[in-house]
């Protein structure tokens, strides 16, 4: 049974043991998957997955095996239909619908949509209630929701736990590369960094000790060397939260092997959401009692340090910009954002920005206005290990 679907897994990369396959019988034979196309992709997922570098090669084999077979007892046979066209975003109170959607878990999301969709039964635009596009539940398309399961249509904000029949891991195919160690070898690149240090000669050199004494007759003369201590000194600067979600691990891997790492003397960590203003925060929450004046950093943090910036680039444009010249929409704040960026750039000549978002969308993307200012601001490179080396590339230049 699915015999083929076995050879497809192996096609695509999938490791996948008689042993595990034969679990996955065993699942079936007592109907765990409930005669459900789509719980069927979950348990076989479950089962035959054992990494996180191996979901989008699942997904892809999947999807060549089951081509074409619809789930009809998850989504209506017209649903696609209603959802081809999509109206245009309505208005709406950010708070008021971050307060419906914003506490609610992805598996209360997808049980109300569920019940939704049995209900339903023709197309919906706008509103706040069922399936359709332009409006604020969190299901559907082309709408606003600080969550939910994007069904059809095309992202905007990425902010969706789930994307109903698309290839969720398309952003990890790379993993197998994006490991801690492949960080931490590019990382030691930044060794080089010490080399313009002009620290003191406090270590003894023995080697060319004897070999002045020889030279001198036997009369002792002392060489003192530089220590071989690594002086480069880092301030790591993270995006949190909102649409960064998507590249949590990916960022963590990253912050792992910068703390792991022995190539620097010192390590700062700050956290930020989109991007910062006056306060920097000292825990990826970004609660406000963690909260860190940004100038007070500037001011005790010497410019000899090196930054580095993470993060996705992605947001509204008012929060790069003043509203009309005042005080900032989103913050409150009297500087924008870009002001703020502009002033870590004076105060930190070696600043690059690595972006997690896929290169191919920097400037193809919904957010493509605000990752392009940043990147007229700031050297900007993808979050990759060839991303990583360029940037450290340019810290070497600018160190």
């Amino acid at each position: 049974m699915f015999t083929n679907f076995l050879y497809i897994l192996r096609d695509y990369g999938m490791k996948t043991s008689l042993n595990e396959w034969n679990s996955l019988l065993d699942a079936l034979e007592l109907n765990l998957n409930e005669a459900s196309l789509l719980e069927f992709y979950y348990t076989a997922r479950a089962i035959l997955v054992k990494k996180e570098s191996d979901y989008d090669k699942f997904d892809q084999a999947f999807g060549a095996y089951f081509k074409g077979v619809e789930d009809s007892s998850t989504f209506p046979p017209d649903l696609k239909k209603w959802l081809a066209k999509a109206m245009a975003e309505t208005m709406y109170n950010k708070d008021e619908v971050d307060a419906i959607w914003g506490n609610m878990t992805l598996e209360e999301i997808q049980k109300l949509m569920e019940q939704r969709l049995r209900e339903q039964k023709e197309a919906h635009n706008g509103g706040t209630k069922w399936v359709g596009t332009g409006g604020q539940t969190a299901f559907g398309h082309s709408g606003y929701a600080p969550k939910g399961i994007r069904v059809g249509g095309i992202g905007h904000r990425r902010s969706a736990l789930k994307i109903a029949e698309e290839r969720n891991f398309r952003d990890f195919r790379d993993d197998d590369v994006l490991q801690i160690r492949q960080f931490q070898i590019a990382l030691r690149k930044l060794r080089l960094l010490s080399n313009k240090d002009e620290a003191p000669k406090t270590e003894l050199d023995i080697d060319e000790t004897i070999e002045e004494t020889c030279k001198q007759a036997g009369q002792l003369r002392i060489v003192m060397k530089r220590p071989r201590k690594n002086q480069t000194k880092l301030m790591l600067l993270m995006d949190s939260g909102g649409s960064m979600w998507a590249y949590a691990d990916l960022c963590s891997r990253l912050f792992k092997a910068v703390n792991e790492s022995s190539q620097f003397k010192d390590l700062k960590t700050y956290y930020f959401h989109n991007i910062f203003y006056d306060n920097l925060f000292t825990d990826p929450s970004c609660r406000w009692m963690s909260r860190i004046n940004t100038d007070w950093v500037f001011h005790n943090i010497k410019n000899e340090y090196k930054v580095i910036i993470v993060g996705d680039a992605s947001m509204a444009p008012s929060e790069l910009l003043l509203k009309n010249g005042n005080i900032d929409y989103y913050r409150g704040n009297e500087e924008s954002g870009l002001t703020w960026l502009k002033k870590l750039k004076k105060r930190y000549p070696a600043v690059i920005w690595l972006n997690p978002l896929h290169v191919k969308l920097w400037h193809y993307d919904y957010s493509s206005r605000t990752i392009g200012m940043v990147e007229e601001t700031v050297p900007m490179f993808p979050l990759t290990v060839h991303g990583l080396e360029d940037g450290i590339k340019e810290l070497l230049e600018k160190a």
